[in-house]
């Protein structure tokens, strides 16, 4: 768990980061670049009971609103090269069985312990303890 020290250093680094790379975020949709603006889905098969899949929407700054197997809220990317952090922002409580609450909680743990990514095509992986894999949708 990171301390609120911890968030506020994290937020600090996060915005340092968005600033360095506002000015290329034009060119940031090139087939090899971040996915700004554009929406993506983790690639994995939906829970036993569910049909949903975590997915994230992220603008053109680096905001991302993300729903997970059960809950949803709203978050930061901030991108230099291959470098990225993920800071989570307010999420919305929702009543979800204790094993969707726990598999979300997980994956924004993953995401916030991602330090790379890399994208090849339409498929893009954050890097951390684990590797998260997620699909562009191109629909």
């Amino acid at each position: 768990m990171i301390s609120f020290a911890g968030m506020v250093k994290l937020a600090g680094v996060a915005a340092v980061l968005f600033v360095a790379t506002a000015p290329s975020a034009g060119h940031a949709q090139a087939d090899d670049g971040f996915p700004f603006g554009l929406e993506m889905t983790m690639d994995v098969r939906p829970m036993p009971g569910s049909k949903r899949i975590p997915n994230l929407e992220i603008g053109d700054a680096g905001e991302v609103v993300i729903e997970l197997w059960c809950k949803g809220g709203k978050g930061q990317f901030s991108v230099a090269g291959n470098t990225v952090i993920f800071v989570a922002g307010a999420m919305e409580n929702r009543t979800c069985p204790p094993d969707r609450a726990q598999a979300d909680d997980e994956l924004m743990a993953a995401l916030a312990d991602a330090a790379t990514w890399k994208r090849q095509g339409d498929a893009i992986s954050f890097i951390g303890s684990k590797t998260l894999r997620f699909r562009l949708n191109t629909n």
